[in-house]
């Protein structure tokens, strides 16, 4: 039961478009259309719920499906984190450290039970279930750490997303030429995609005086959308030429 796409660099590509697309259409619920980082929270996550049982219930690996989720999860984590770090006033330091903790938690529990975090080999529910959870926290994690890179550092939107794409292209080279768990440097990666995805959104919606673009929070995410949207036609396309190729 293959239910996961395959770790290529074109997964990498629509894992950064997801997650910032995650980030500016959270921004556009909680606040373009005003509706408050708690009940965006709460709407996103029974989104979440709703296409995550698809997910768990399918007997096959759906890239509609399957990216569906990851974007919900991108969604969620971005009005999840803004509750947490400035509703309830935790601050992006403090609120990045509790969700470490809460990430950490899933992933030891994870690899007490299954005695793997390879994503590679899922093929229970329970591990799926696991691996979602997961990837939940990460991205809210992700949203943390970057709003906390462009605003308490100094580095603004473009030096967080510059100081994220070059950790990531160090752990590129890490694949290749050094002997460090490929599952290690899967969920840093993983983790390390949703800030940038963050800050890279937030370089997109923000207003130029502030270090953005000012492509706005409607403009930004249906940009990506449609760019995301290309990619899972291209990749659902790819995916049944090779089942026929198998066959």
């Amino acid at each position: 039961m293959k239910k996961l796409p395959e770790i290529t660099i074109a997964f990498w590509i629509m894992k950064i478009c997801a997650t910032t697309l995650g980030e500016t259409a959270g921004d556009l619920m909680s606040m373009t259309l005003n509706m408050g980082y708690g009940w965006s929270s709460i709407i996103l996550l029974f989104l979440f719920a709703a296409v995550l049982i698809g997910q768990l219930v399918s007997k096959k690996h759906i890239p509609p499906l399957y990216w569906a989720v990851i974007l919900a999860t991108s969604t969620a984590g971005t009005t999840m984190s803004d509750y947490m770090d400035r509703t309830l006033g935790l601050g992006y330091a403090k609120g990045s450290a509790i969700l470490i903790i809460l990430l950490l938690t899933v992933l030891f529990g994870w690899k007490k039970t299954e005695n793997s975090l390879n994503v590679t080999t899922i093929n229970s529910f329970r591990a799926e279930t696991f691996y979602w959870t997961a990837i939940l926290f990460s991205n809210t994690l992700g949203t943390a750490l970057g709003d906390f890179l462009a605003d308490n550092t100094g580095l603004g939107f473009l030096g967080g997303a510059l100081l994220i794409g070059s950790l990531l292209l160090l752990m590129i080279l890490a694949y290749y030429f050094l002997k460090i768990s490929h599952i290690v440097l899967f969920w840093l990666a993983f983790i390390l995609t949703r800030p940038f995805g963050a800050t890279f959104g937030d370089l997109l919606t923000k207003p130029v005086e502030k270090g953005g673009l000012n492509l706005g929070t409607i403009g930004s995410s249906s940009l990506l959308f449609v760019i995301l949207s290309g990619l899972i036609i291209f990749s659902t396309f790819k995916d049944q030429q090779t089942k026929r190729i198998d066959t």
